[in-house]
This record gives C-alpha cells, sequence and structure tokens, in this order.
C-alpha cells in the first residue's frame, strides 16, 4: 500500500500523512511543484519528527511518477467521485492519491486513475481536510487488507 500526495500545498497536512505513513509502515509519493518550500527543518516544525522513519519518494512531475508507478492500481479519492470508500475493495499494492487542498487534481490526471473513490458527507459540505479524508480512507484500505505491523 502506498499514500501519494499530488503536488501538495499545506506542509501541515503533508506532515501529518507523513507521520502517519511512518507509524504505519505506508510509503509515500510526493509529486511535485509543493506549495511550500520541502526542507527536512519545516517538516519538522509541520510536526513531522518522524521522518527520518518515512519510506519517501519525490518525483518531480506527474510525468515522472507515471513512468516509476504503472503496476499498482491508482486509487483518487476525490469529493466528485460516486462511489464510497466503504464500498470499495482494496488491494494490498493499491496506491491511494489525494490532490491538492485547494482543487485537487486536473482532468487530465484523474483520467488516468484505476479508481475514484469518495467519502459519503452529509448534503451541502464540499469535503474533509485532506489529512483527514486520507487518513480515514488508508484505515479502510488496510483493515481490509489484513494490515499487519
Amino acid at each position: 500500500m502506498r499514500l501519494v500526495l499530488y503536488q501538495p500545498e499545506i506542509p501541515q497536512n503533508a506532515g501529518t500523512l507523513l507521520r502517519m505513513a511512518a507509524c504505519f509502515g505506508i510509503s509515500v509519493d510526493m509529486i511535485e511543484p509543493f506549495g511550500f518550500v520541502f526542507s527536512e527543518r519545516r517538516m519538522r516544525r509541520a510536526g513531522m519528527d518522524y521522518i527520518d522513519f518515512v519510506d519517501l519518494s519525490i518525483h518531480t512531475s506527474w510525468t515522472a511518477f507515471q513512468g516509476q508507478h504503472t503496476k499498482r492500481r491508482l486509487i483518487l479519492l476525490s469529493p466528485e467521485a460516486p462511489l464510497s470508500y466503504v464500498n470499495f475493495q482494496f488491494e494490498k499494492n493499491d496506491a491511494l492519491m489525494v490532490g491538492r487542498e485547494s482543487d485537487g487534481v486536473p482532468e487530465s490526471v484523474r483520467g488516468e486513475c484505476s479508481h475514484q473513490i469518495s467519502i459519503p458527507m452529509k448534503s451541502g459540505f464540499r469535503s474533509l481536510n485532506v489529512a483527514i479524508a486520507a487518513s480515514m480512507v488508508l484505515g479502510e484500505a488496510l483493515r481490509q487488507t489484513g494490515f499487519e505491523v
């Protein structure tokens, strides 16, 4: 299982997700450009004092990421997706992707994803915080696939 952050904009969200990944042994891909300066010092300030324990790959572009991850299902978490994550069957080699906090992913990227899933919410609400949303869905994915530490 992998977590993919597409052009993250808020360092605190990225830090939260990297910390979670370290705690559960989840590999992370981050796709540039970022909306913040990525440095070990800044990420530690964002709450990511576990940065040394994360299997982290940084990709300079969407194209660079695609070239390295062609054998995995890429599952996009999007508020617009019609399929609820609780009705989706995850696989151990899936890569769960979240988009930019401001506007998700472009249509060209959306079209490259194997599946798109969402978190059902009350009518009138746009979305959850990206770190909370990714944590919820990753928890379900790990439960389904028999997560072991």
